[in-house]
């Protein structure tokens, strides 16, 4: 029957062809080519804007403690919102992309991040500061979500690299704001109010590569989440989606030398309802629509591996958040001015931009991730003994091993995109993973400011970040397994 089908949707490509299509085909590649170049550009300014609104405060962070009367304890809560809001937010993501399209719900993420950064300084109180923060982080979690699975879907064959070009976006962002903040505020008017305001502008650019973009909503929808339908308005293709030809041979199928294509076994086998680990549920091997209707969800909670990479993704992001929002006040306290803190934390973020580029790709080619975790876990170690050893003596070593033990965040990523075959069990991974494990990342920035508050120092809060390592690196080296979710959660 489904042989049937298939023959009856191949007939229409075996008509010969019309004298217009000579025409429209260089039309259609030319729209093809443009759109995919805005979408990059698009992916690169939205991944630049996902820090931020919270490296910036975390260069500030004394100046605003002063300006609202923040106790440190109040402060470690200003430094959990993140994770607090991503996880409450970072979960509607799905939902929103099926009924919006990924690419509307991203350009209206931008803009909830660009008036949120814009209004946070200027409500006024505690309340309002944290209220406008959470508008922001309600923008950068959603769009936390679906970047994985916007590049799974428009880029399949180039996971890694766009994996890579996003994570170093987003390391670069974070990198300039930790380090310009400080500079640019006493350059403008010296009021911690604009220098905070300001990334509002970044923001805002960033939404406009997607507004051309909001009207394929519809194909998002299709396509992000397993409907199958392939092309854009007027019938032109997607580089994800290729013009319907003969199957290639296998030996076409192949991978690049040496990438490890996920949902393959080492033995070359390709996994069930999969084209070389490349396909879509509901996207045959031969690049046409299925009219099967969609398979039912994941029960994504009883995938082991699911799990391992959620509390990953959660232990690593409260190492980041920590560092992110303490980091600065932790050299400040050791006798570091304030303009130098901001630059040593952007340096460990700027770490981040090459390691991001080249992390992804040497993941993809590895069938185990888990070397690369206990990599990553032991230069977090190292660095965390050395802030409380030698803080300022030995500073910039630590900020780079630091920055090294970061990049954790877009190896994690990397895992989303591997542990799953399909576009939809990316959407649901990536939302569980990372719901789930802000949730998890969410006491740490705050047990730091109660600890520091109330021992008077950095021991207690060091001593915390090193103990959290561990477990990280364990269930990081479990994450790393080669295997997929869809194998492991029963429909």
């Amino acid at each position: 029957m489904m042989e049937g089908m298939a023959s009856e949707q191949t007939r229409p490509t075996a008509l010969p062809p019309t004298r217009a299509q000579p025409t429209d085909e260089p039309s259609s590649a030319s729209s093809r080519a443009w759109r995919t170049r805005l979408l990059v550009v698009g992916i690169v300014l939205a991944a630049v804007n996902l820090r931020p609104a919270i490296t910036s405060l975390g260069a500030l962070l004394e100046e605003v403690r002063d300006g609202l009367g923040m106790s440190g304890s109040v402060a470690g809560v200003l430094t959990s919102v993140p994770p607090l809001c991503f996880a409450a937010f970072g979960v509607m993501a799905p939902r929103l992309a099926r009924r919006f399209g990924a690419g509307a719900v991203v350009c209206a993420g931008m803009a909830a991040i660009a008036a949120g950064l814009l209004a946070r300084p200027y409500v006024g109180g505690t309340a309002g500061f944290l209220a406008a923060s959470a508008l922001a982080l309600m923008g950068i979690a959603v769009s936390n979500v679906l970047m994985p699975v916007i590049v799974k879907r428009r880029f399949p064959d180039r996971v890694g690299p766009m994996t890579g070009l996003y994570s170093m976006a987003l390391a670069l962002g974070t990198a300039v704001a930790a380090a310009v903040t400080v500079p640019m505020t006493g350059a403008l008017d010296g009021s911690w109010q604009t220098g905070l305001a300001v990334w509002a502008g970044l923001a805002a650019a960033a939404v406009l590569p997607w507004l051309p973009l909001v009207r394929d909503g519809d194909r998002d929808r299709d396509h992000a989440f397993g409907h199958g339908r392939g092309t854009l308005p007027g019938g032109a293709r997607t580089a994800a989606d290729p013009a319907p030809a003969p199957t290639p041979a296998p030996e076409a199928q192949q991978p690049p030398s040496g990438e490890h294509v996920p949902g393959r076994s080492r033995s070359g086998r390709s996994s069930a309802g999969s084209s070389g680990g490349r396909s879509y549920r509901g996207l045959p091997s031969s690049g046409l629509p299925s009219a099967r209707p969609s398979a039912a969800p994941l029960r994504i909670t009883r995938s082991r591996t699911a799990w391992a990479l959620a509390v990953f993704f959660g232990l690593q992001a409260t190492a980041a958040y920590i560092t992110m929002g303490w980091m600065p006040q932790i050299f400040r306290d050791a006798g570091v001015p304030a303009s130098t803190a901001g630059l040593l934390l952007a340096v460990t973020m700027a770490m981040g931009v090459p390691l991001a580029f080249v992390i992804p790709r040497v993941a993809t080619r590895l069938p185990h991730q888990g070397p690369m975790v206990v990599a990553l876990g032991t230069c977090g170690l190292v660095g965390y003994a050395g802030l409380y050893l030698a803080p300022a003596g030995g500073a910039w070593a630590w900020v780079l091993l630091l920055g090294v033990a970061n990049c954790a965040f877009p190896l994690a990523l990397t895992m989303v995109g591997m542990r799953a075959r399909t576009g939809a069990g990316v959407a649901q991974l990536s939302a569980f993973a990372q719901s789930t494990g802000y949730l998890i990342s969410i006491p740490g920035p705050l047990l730091v400011g109660v600890l520091y508050q109330h021992s008077g120092g950095w021991g207690l809060p060091l001593a915390l970040m090193t103990a959290l390592m561990i477990p990280q690196t364990v269930v990081g080296v479990l994450a790393g397994r080669d295997r997929t979710v869809e194998d492991e959660a029963v429909r």
